[in-house]
């Protein structure tokens, strides 16, 4: 079975994309990898760009940056690839990736009492917001859903959670994975019931059984 960083690293590549040149996303930020926005030339020289087989060097990484930067926003990732466009491997996208949601994790950690104790569709829901919000836009722009979720209020923090800007299967998809947290709940406490019901049946005296084969089948 995967583990939630595992879950949460593939819906991130189904929400953002991987594309492995720079474009521009829909905000006009010059982006690559899966969804890493680069605010200027040198974040995108500090990666380990190839092209043609070989490393590229940062100024060849730095025309393409401006580039891709003048080129109009609101196109498909396709637009501002060119024959010469330095690209990263796939190897290096996932490593980032990876590297990425470990430290916003770390952030969350410190940040959210309880954390480690928090079921897993709560922490994929908050490293999706993290990674989409940054962890500061999640910690300071959403009191409300992280007071229902300090309390354990998952529906609160389900009707809470909704973002401006992003798809609403995106929105769906967080708001479900706090209210799968509801539906589990609900589950354990019905198999805790079921479970007393048999310990009880379990303890009653012989002669009860009889009384109930009488009751049933006549005899």
């Amino acid at each position: 079975m995967s583990s939630y960083l595992e879950l949460s690293s593939a819906k991130l590549r189904e929400f953002e994309g991987c594309v492995n040149w720079m474009y521009r996303d829909t905000a006009g930020k010059v982006t690559v990898g899966v969804g890493l926005m680069l605010p200027d030339a040198a974040a995108a020289c500090a990666l380990p760009f190839v092209a043609g087989g070989g490393p590229v060097g940062p100024e060849q990484i730095a025309e393409e940056f401006d580039r891709v930067g003048a080129l109009p926003l609101g196109k498909l990732p396709g637009f501002y690839k060119a024959v010469t466009s330095p690209e990263l491997t796939q190897q290096v996208i996932d490593e980032k990736l990876n590297s990425i949601l470990a430290e916003f994790e770390a952030t969350l950690r410190a940040k959210l009492p309880g954390y480690d104790r928090m079921p897993d569709g709560v922490k994929m829901a908050l490293l999706d917001m993290a990674y989409n919000l940054g962890p500061a836009g999640l910690l300071t722009g959403y009191p409300h859903m992280l007071n229902a979720i300090e309390t354990g209020s998952w529906s609160q923090a389900a009707a809470e959670c909704t973002r401006e800007g992003i798809s609403a299967a995106r929105n769906s998809w967080t708001r479900a994975q706090f209210l799968s947290t509801v539906v589990d709940s609900i589950r354990a406490e019905a198999r805790a019931e079921v479970r007393a019901e048999v310990k009880a049946i379990e303890k009653a005296p012989a002669s009860w059984f009889g009384k109930l084969r009488k009751l049933l089948f006549g005899k």
